[in-house]
Order: C-alpha cells, then structure tokens, then sequence
C-alpha cells in the first residue's frame, strides 16, 4: 500500500482526543504484553560487547530502527492497516523471525496485545505477529495511521533504552537523551513505512540477528530473547 505525505498530515492534524488516548494505551508500557521480557538480541550484544556504552547503544539502535526490525514492522504494520485480509501478512511478519526467539519475542506479544484489546474493545483480532495486530486493530479503531506508526516506532525504541538500563551502566536521563535523539530516525522511519509496499520489507542487520540466534545460550539471562 502507499500513502502519501499530504494524506498522513491531514489525518494526524485531525487525530481527536479519544483516538490519542486509545493509541497512548496501546502503547503504553502499562499495556500488557510483556515487552519488559524481550531485548531483541541486545542482552547477547552487551554480553559479547557489541554494546558498552551509551554510544554504543545509540549506534544499535539507529541501526536496529532504520535497517533492521523497527523498518520492516512498520512496513507490517501500515500493510496490515490497509489490507481486507491479514493472513498472509501475519504469516510473512512471522516467518521473517531470522531466530527462533525473535519469532517467539513478535508472536507471544501479538497474541498478548490481541488478547487484550478484544476483551478491551471487542474487536476481530486474532492472534498474530504484535505489529500485524497493532496495525489490524488500529485499522479497526479507526485511527489516522501515520501517528500510529510514529509512536509504534518511538515505543518500541523506548522498550530497548529500558533493556539496556538493566544491562549497563546507563542512568534515566542519558537514556532519555539517546530516545530523543533518535526521533528524527522514527520520522525518517515512519514515512518510509507509509509509502512502502511488503515488497520494500528487508533488513540489513546481521549482528542484531546473529545476537538474537545466539541469546540462547548466555549462561545467565535476564531477557527472554
């Protein structure tokens, strides 16, 4: 699907308060779908020391939104927005998984987000990877889809900077400093997103997804993936 930049500005201008508020919960990390376990490799990454720092850190995650995971599922997502039937993009979202944690890490957090928002809002979503769902149900909600993939972007980033506090050395406000620097990136991100087809759906991120495969063997472990 491609949606221009004029469309997405009219619609994120006339996003009204209630809609905001449903896409904030959502998105919230009060929302129960237990982003806090995951790391997205990250855990492995600081183990082998890819990652030591705040610098570091920022690096990862510019690549990790902008060539790696943070791309392709917002692609996913604005794909599902726009499509009458979601299975194949459910079934594409989950075979792109290049771990078998990482499959586990987008599939547990769909069904729990998917769970959540029927009993919430009474809505048709089943089970599937978490951006497929957010981008179903969005749909369903009838919110604008460009704040939508903004915020899915800056959440998902921002779950990350928490992971890496419990890794590093790294405080609250430094943390906050990284998230800020990378909207830019989200902006970036999210209109690529919005003008993009599944076809446009890669990555380019071996050692986020080399960390992810070998996760599994840290001797101790605070993150499920």
């Amino acid at each position: 699907m491609a949606m221009g930049a004029p469309w997405a500005m009219i619609t994120a201008i006339h996003m009204r308060t209630d809609q905001l508020l449903t896409l904030t919960q959502w998105l919230s990390p009060a929302y129960p779908v237990g982003a806090f376990a995951w790391s997205h490799g990250l855990e492995r990454a600081v183990g082998r020391g890819d990652v030591s720092n705040a610098a570091d850190l920022s690096d990862w995650l510019e690549a990790v939104l902008s060539k790696g995971a943070g791309r392709s599922d917002a692609i996913l997502l604005c794909a599902a927005y726009g499509a009458d039937e979601i299975d194949d993009i459910a079934a594409l979202a989950a075979a792109l998984a290049p771990s078998l944690e990482r499959k586990m890490e987008t599939l547990q957090q769909g069904a729990a987000f998917a769970a959540t928002t029927r009993a919430v809002w009474g809505f048709d979503l089943p089970d599937m990877a978490y951006p497929v769902a957010v981008g179903r149900a969005a749909s369903l909600a009838g919110l604008p889809l460009e704040p939508v993939v903004h915020v899915w972007l800056q959440a998902f980033v921002s779950n990350l900077v928490q992971c890496a506090q419990r890794l590093l050395p790294i405080g609250q406000t430094a943390g906050q400093q990284i998230l800020h620097a990378l909207n830019q990136d989200i902006v970036v991100v999210a209109q690529e997103a919005l003008n993009a087809s599944l076809d446009d759906v890669g990555s380019a991120t071996f050692a986020v997804d080399t960390a992810s495969m070998q996760h599994k063997g840290e001797y101790a472990r605070i993150f499920r993936s």
